[in-house]
């Protein structure tokens, strides 16, 4: 399974979106027919200049009948907060967590939209089998942290939960090893047990 590290690893890539013209209704039946809760609002060139939501829906429906005339760009949320393709996939999660939001739009260099990804893209990282986290782990640690013949340290991974056991050169890289092991992408929690049998 390809690793998952990234917002382009896991989003969507075609996106529903509404222009800056779009009215009250068309945007509430857009927003029923696909099932989304946000949609990014597009300037003639493709880049987003904003989003609009149901929430900034419902401010506007506790108004007149005749408020419900207003366009997209008259309710849209601005600037909309926007994530880059090579944004990690811990990133993405603490600026939804951070700001409450179920999607973010994802933009190119200039500005212009490529996809989308949402809280259920950023999950899928979760899915990745242990034998793939296992083996990425390994090669990190024996390529860039360890060098041959100098400590013991084996991995193991069960239902996304690492296990460093061995032997390692001191405490101090003891923390690097559980902290490389809590950046790869899928895993849930990590134990160390040096200098010790495996603990599985």
């Amino acid at each position: 399974m390809k690793h998952l590290s990234t917002v382009g690893d896991v989003m969507t890539h075609t996106v529903v979106t509404v222009g800056p013209e779009a009215r009250f209704k068309d945007i509430v039946e857009t927003m029923r027919q696909w099932h989304i809760s946000a949609l990014p609002v597009l300037s003639g060139r493709g880049r987003i200049v904003g989003v609009v939501s149901e929430a900034d829906l419902l401010l506007e429906a506790r108004g007149t009948d005749d408020s419900r005339a207003v366009s997209a760009g008259q309710l849209m949320t601005v600037p909309a907060v926007t994530v880059g393709r090579d944004t990690t996939i811990a990133g993405a999660a603490r600026l939804m967590a951070r700001g409450h939001l179920k999607r973010l739009p994802v933009v190119d260099a200039d500005g212009r939209l490529t996809g989308v990804v949402s809280r259920g893209d950023l999950l899928k990282v979760h899915l990745r089998a242990d034998d793939d986290i296992g083996q990425e782990l390994r090669d990190l640690i024996t390529t860039g942290v360890i060098p041959t013949g100098s400590a013991e340290v084996h991995v193991h991974v069960a239902k996304g939960i690492v296990h460093l056991y061995g032997s390692a050169p001191g405490p101090s890289l003891e923390d690097v090893l559980v902290r490389l092991a809590r950046a790869v992408p899928g895993v849930v929690d990590v134990t160390a047990q040096f200098d010790d049998e495996n603990p599985a």
